[in-house]
């Protein structure tokens, strides 16, 4: 049974993803999908729309066999960590033997050589990387400027090199391939070009193809019905039902009061030890906080901001704060290790198949429970879960140990 994985959000799933889901079992040959997907919390330092099992739920009406949890350690990460841990998961399945993943490239030709290139970073690359920071870029377009300038062939190879790496879907997807690269992985990567909205895109267009982030804005500012034409059917029931239930939909204003409790109950010596909080955050956190007119975490984040610190850093630094995420438990030996476990979210009868082979070949912990082993990344993803129910719009007690109480989801 050929297996290909995914790495995926879904916040929430959309009609984009279910053509990544179909195009990606049609390129490959795949009889299966795995998924790895992030818990309550994202990439891009915001919490999910909706929490990760109504996710999974979503992930297996559209046909996924096997979802897993991308650790909270990975999951709010820049793109080389967040990259790192998913890809090591799906090697350490045993059970994937290609990956896909959607770019606006849509093709390898020119991230496959580069991503060997860069997968042991070379002092040159570093030396460019640090000249770039100083001059003010961020540090996502100064490791595309750099990568540029190191392994670019001739100057307008370095401008197409450039110009291809600040497109955030093919910058991810190199970091999915530098990540097998240095893990030795035996899987076998293919890209599809992303059709219609990219990434960022704030309005949907024309077509029946919208952005995961327009189509937030949508459901956020006109209600779930403005956002169906971009969803699959299932996708607005479990949407639908988790609004009536009082879990969605969520939004970092959700998570004010914790945040805000954090910060103020902080000095800037302990701000410093967390996690993305550095050249002098803390400070100006701290003169930020008391210049605000009103205390959102939007205006915060607005007055933050600046060209070298994108809104995506300081949201995953704010969440690292709110989660106590501290630099020492996850510096970049601890998660240069990998995920410590495979924790399993949802599966389908064919993903209890992939389940018996995985007791054979996996060589990390099964586990659909956090009682099943002790860890600090699985102490974190219980933690990190539990304040996510705390935000909902009419909490739950028993939400808040959801990851104790009930089983994966199934279909």
């Amino acid at each position: 049974m050929k297996t290909v994985g995914i790495v995926v959000e879904y916040n929430p799933l959309h009609n984009g993803h279910v053509l990544h889901y179909e195009k990606s079992k049609e390129v490959t040959g795949a009889d299966a999908v795995v998924a790895v997907m992030s818990g309550p919390f994202l990439q891009r330092g915001e919490p999910a729309i909706a929490g990760k099992r109504a996710r999974t739920e979503m992930a297996l009406a559209m046909g996924v066999d096997l979802c897993i949890e991308l650790p909270v350690t990975y999951a709010v990460q820049p793109a080389e960590w967040f990259a790192h841990g998913a890809v090591a998961i799906l090697e350490a399945t045993g059970v994937v033997d290609c990956l896909s993943f959607g770019s606006e490239s849509g093709t390898l030709e020119r991230m496959l050589p580069l991503s060997r290139s860069l997968a042991n970073e070379s002092g040159a690359l570093q030396s460019e990387i640090e000249k770039h920071l100083q001059e003010g870029m961020n540090f996502p377009s100064a490791y595309g400027a750099a990568a540029a300038a190191v392994f670019g062939d001739s100057d307008s190879d370095i401008t197409h090199l450039q110009s291809m790496l600040m497109k955030p879907n093919n910058a991810l997807g190199l970091h999915y391939l530098i990540a097998l690269h240095r893990l030795g992985s035996r899987i076998t990567p293919y890209t599809i070009p992303r059709e219609s909205a990219q990434y960022h895109d704030p309005l949907p267009g024309a077509s029946c193809i919208a952005s995961a982030t327009a189509i937030r804005n949508i459901i956020l500012s006109q209600g779930l019905d403005a956002a169906r034409p971009y969803i699959p059917e299932f996708t607005y029931s479990i949407m639908a039902r988790e609004i009536e239930n009082g879990q969605a939909p969520m939004e970092w204003e959700q998570f004010r009061q914790p945040l805000f409790q954090s910060l103020l109950t902080h000095t800037p010596a302990q701000l410093e030890g967390f996690l993305e909080v550095t050249e002098g955050l803390e400070y100006r956190i701290m003169r930020t906080l008391a210049k605000l007119q009103k205390p959102t975490v939007d205006a915060l984040l607005e007055s933050l901001k600046t060209k070298r610190y994108t809104r995506t850093k300081l949201q995953r630094m704010l969440l690292h704060i709110m989660l106590n995420h501290d630099k020492t438990s996850m510096n970049r030996e601890e998660l240069a290790k990998g995920p410590g476990y495979i924790r399993i979210l949802g599966f389908s009868d064919c993903g209890r198949m992939l389940l018996k082979r995985m007791k054979q070949h996996a060589t990390l912990p099964v586990i659909h429970k956090p009682t099943a082993l002790d860890h600090p990344q699985l102490e974190r993803d219980v933690r990190a879960a539990a304040v996510y129910a705390n935000g909902h719009p009419q909490p739950d007690i028993k939400c808040y140990y959801s990851d104790y109480l009930l089983p994966p989801v199934t279909s």
